[in-house]
Parts: structure tokens; C-alpha cells; sequence
């Protein structure tokens, strides 16, 4: 692969990395407070919420990490190798264990009877993107060791 397609894809990486990070520095507080203080009746759910908003960034970040790593095994010319096959199987995990925290904030946050319609689409939206992306990656993943299955079968031909 190009060097100039695998630099834009780690600077996109690094992008979306830094803008998480700002918003769960500082938005998510601010956006938390702001909302306890209009409906003071909710107000208790604003820790569990900002504690599960932080605890989906951990598997986002392992994502990312993981996606690094693949960048980089492209770059040495290693794209066929276990190692991109254990990258791919730690983001389909990271990708179900995204989508199912923020299934289980959507299930707990509703039964709270504080779920607001809008709220409820961008999670729900964010849960079945997280779940497409790790069905994607299960796909490569299967892909990418057939194909290894028939790069070693090929060596040992030779």
C-alpha cells in the first residue's frame, strides 16, 4: 500500500483519537452538569452515565490501537501475518463490547424512564455501527486467514 494512504489513514487515527478525548475531557462533563441541573429529576443517572460513556472509550481506544498496528504491519510488508489476524479479532471484540455498553446505556438510561427520543437514535445508531464493524472485521479476519492458510500451503509446495 501507498506510504501516503497509510500516513492519512494514522493521521485520521490520531484525529479521532484526540477529538474523544477532548469531548470526554471536556464536553461530556459540561453537556453531564447541564443537563442534571435542567431535570433535577434525572439528576441521579448523571454519574452511571458519564461512567459509561468513559468506560465505551476504552474499547474505542483499543480499537484504534489495534488499527494502528495493522497500519504499521502494511508499512512493513507483514499485512499477511498472524499478527494482523489477532489485531482484527481484539477490534471485532472491541467493536461488540462497544456496541453492547451502549445497548445496556440505551436499556438502563430507558428504563430509568429517562431516555429521550434523540438520544436513543444516536445510541442506538452508534451501537449498530460498532456491531457492523466488528461483523466487518470478523469477515477480514476469516479472509485474511484463508489467505494465509494459502500463502503457507504455497510455501511448502515450492
Amino acid at each position: 500500500m501507498n506510504k501516503a494512504i497509510t500516513s492519512f489513514l494514522k493521521a485520521a487515527i490520531l484525529i479521532m483519537g484526540l477529538i474523544v478525548a477532548l469531548l470526554c475531557i471536556f464536553l461530556l462533563p459540561e453537556l453531564a452538569g447541564d443537563a442534571a441541573a435542567e431535570y433535577p429529576e434525572f439528576a441521579y443517572l448523571k454519574w452511571p452515565v458519564l461512567l459509561g460513556m468513559y468506560a465505551a472509550a476504552i474499547p474505542f481506544y483499543i480499537a484504534l490501537y489495534e488499527s494502528w498496528n495493522l497500519l504499521r504491519y502494511i508499512e512493513g510488508q507483514t499485512a499477511f501475518s498472524d499478527f494482523s489476524v489477532q489485531s482484527l479479532r481484539r477490534i471485532r471484540n472491541c467493536g461488540i463490547a462497544l456496541g453492547l455498553i451502549y445497548a445496556a446505556g440505551i436499556i438502563g438510561v430507558g428504563a430509568a424512564g429517562a431516555l429521550h427520543p434523540g438520544v436513543f437514535l444516536m445510541g442506538a445508531a452508534i451501537a449498530f455501527c460498532s456491531f457492523v464493524i466488528s461483523v466487518f472485521a470478523a469477515v477480514l479476519k476469516e479472509l485474511l486467514r484463508s489467505a494465509l492458510t494459502m500463502k503457507n500451503e504455497n510455501e511448502l509446495t515450492i
